[in-house]
């Protein structure tokens, strides 16, 4: 009988013809026995050599690295960051496939996401099947945009902040990383030893200059004098707690959207790229197109962000109910919209609160969940309230897909769908869907 590491196909080459993408920044490919093959650093149509990077004999399905390319896809172009590739950072997915390319693939995915958990072709969905990038992104092959904003270092044993590499724990040690914002390379990171951190988050404010870093010691260790090269606001993580606390400086940055600055405390929740609270809010509010005097919840509120557009444009006579989880969100919630007297932020899980609320009727509802998606049972509790529309803000196209889904059993239909490229060189999308009641129109 073989044991566990005699099974192992770790280190065994394939070649392959790569077939389409699938979910997750890698296609799909079959070894000549059948085995199933999620390949990173290839392209639909290519022939390429793939090494084992995960699996074993009896396992269902195989991951690898493309580390030959035989055939090149024409939509193949060399990375331009050094430290992406087979083994390397796990950061980016594509910087091996040209801008547009990447768009292409995303909308394949979306596509493919829709047919299989919702049953939905695009124009089911009201998707024209495009996906758009964001403002000042469309760069030519060979050019990264440098849009995150908010960058997660792990810091090795050594004390040097890199990037951990694909479905691993370790580091990657890096000088620089091309996708980061302007604000936090500035900030050098990179360039100093940190001893005794395990993470360190940097955040450079798109709405304003403020910068931030949130440090996260290993155990017992104390914490460094932080001397980066711009001014900065230093946080960091409490291990007994996981609670942030302010060392110096403000323990917020300000963000800014739709003409209003929002105040995002400790390390809080807020769009990554920087035209992306922009591109939503005004996405969710073309869709929803309130009226004067509506009422509206806003699920997964986080720090405001759409239940302030949506007062904005209800009016005195409308009424938000905004409800988040988090309890420094809300708190931030409440103080960036304390000027609308008819705004109520509650706090808890949305599956708990919503019932206790009694609220039976609602205009319009917006619901920006967590990457797992809302579920049944929220859906459904939502499908009751008669809302004329619904805006779905989804970051993950498998849990929009399962909640449409959801949305159909319970009387809602997709009326447009839109998505947008809010993480280039990644896998990930944002979507929008506006759903309104299926008996409207039929």
């Amino acid at each position: 009988m073989q044991n566990a590491s005699e099974s192992s196909l770790i280190g065994e080459e394939y070649e392959v013809e790569v077939g389409p993408v699938a979910h997750g920044g890698h296609c799909i490919a079959r070894t000549e026995e059948g085995r199933v093959l999620f390949v990173r650093h290839a392209l639909p149509g290519e022939k390429v050599v793939a090494r084992i990077t995960e699996g074993e004999e009896t396992s269902r399905f195989l991951r690898a690295d493309a580390v030959t390319v035989l055939e090149a896809s024409k939509d193949r172009v060399a990375a331009p960051c050094p430290f992406a590739g087979p083994g390397k950072c796990g950061g980016c997915d594509w910087q091996h496939a040209k801008p547009g390319a990447q768009r292409r693939l995303k909308g394949e995915v979306i596509a493919e996401q829709l047919q299989r958990l919702a049953g939905l072709t695009p124009e089911e969905a009201g998707w024209d099947g495009t996906v758009m990038p964001a403002e000042g992104d469309k760069l030519p092959a060979g050019e990264v945009p440098a849009w995150r904003t908010r960058v997660q270092y792990a810091v090795d044993a050594e004390g040097h902040a890199g990037l951990r590499r694909h479905r691993s724990h370790e580091v990657e040690p890096i000088d620089h990383c091309m996708i980061a914002a302007p604000g936090v390379s500035e900030l050098g990171i990179e360039k100093r030893s940190w001893p005794g951190m395990a993470s360190i988050e940097a955040i450079a404010a798109s709405g304003s200059g403020d910068r931030q870093v949130i440090l996260t010691p290993r155990p017992g260790a104390r914490l460094p004098i932080v001397e980066l090269d711009k001014p900065v606001s230093v946080l960091r993580v409490e291990e007994k707690d996981g609670g942030v606390h302010r060392v110096h400086g403000r323990p917020f940055v300000r963000e800014r959207a739709d003409d209003r600055t929002y105040r995002v405390g400790m390390g809080g929740f807020w769009q990554v790229h920087p035209q992306a609270a922009q591109t939503l809010v005004r996405a969710v509010m073309q869709g929803l197109l309130p009226r004067k005097g509506d009422t509206a919840l806003d699920l997964y509120c986080g720090v405001g962000l759409f239940a302030g557009a949506i007062a904005d444009r209800v009016g005195d006579a409308g009424a938000v109910l905004g409800i988040e989880s988090g309890k420094r969100a809300v708190e931030d919630a409440r103080h960036n919209l304390q000027h609308f007297d008819r705004v109520r932020i509650e706090q808890g899980k949305v599956e708990s609160v919503l019932p206790r609320t009694r609220i039976t009727e609602v205009d319009l509802i917006v619901l920006d969940p967590p990457r797992a998606g809302a579920g049944k049972q929220t859906v459904h509790h939502l499908a009751t309230l008669g809302a004329r529309r619904i805006a779905y803000v989804a970051c993950d196209p498998a849990a929009l897909a399962r909640d449409l889904a959801y949305f159909r059993e319970a009387g809602y239909k997709p009326r447009t769908l839109r998505a947008f490229d809010l993480f280039p060189m990644t896998h990930h999308v944002e979507c929008v869907a506006i759903l309104e009641p299926a008996a409207k129109g039929s």
